[in-house]
């Protein structure tokens, strides 16, 4: 048995991921949360690798702050970055 997905399917997941990556991110950024993270929390938060999170460093895409040998971020520079980056695709059919 095969499955067809539509275009109706993508962008619905589409949706329902953006709402996951804002639930998650306010959640980090309103009440007690922390508003800096380290490195693993970012990882963690955004599932990707230290080798991305290096690359998002290193092009200058995700501002960071150091001290003492630890990397911080923070979350409000996180969400402007997904907001930013955010993509919307108009689909005619």
């Amino acid at each position: 048995m095969t499955t067809s997905i539509t275009t109706d399917d993508l962008q619905e997941f589409k949706t329902e991921l953006l709402e996951d990556l804002k639930k998650i991110l306010s959640q980090q950024t309103s009440g007690n949360s922390k508003r800096y993270l380290k490195s693993s929390e970012v990882m963690d938060l955004l599932e990707i690798s230290p080798g991305t999170l290096q690359n998002l460093r290193i092009n200058g895409t995700l501002p960071y702050t150091k001290i003492g040998g630890i990397i911080y971020y923070d979350t409000l520079e996180i969400q402007k970055l997904m907001e930013d980056n955010r993509v919307h695709h108009h689909i005619d059919l």
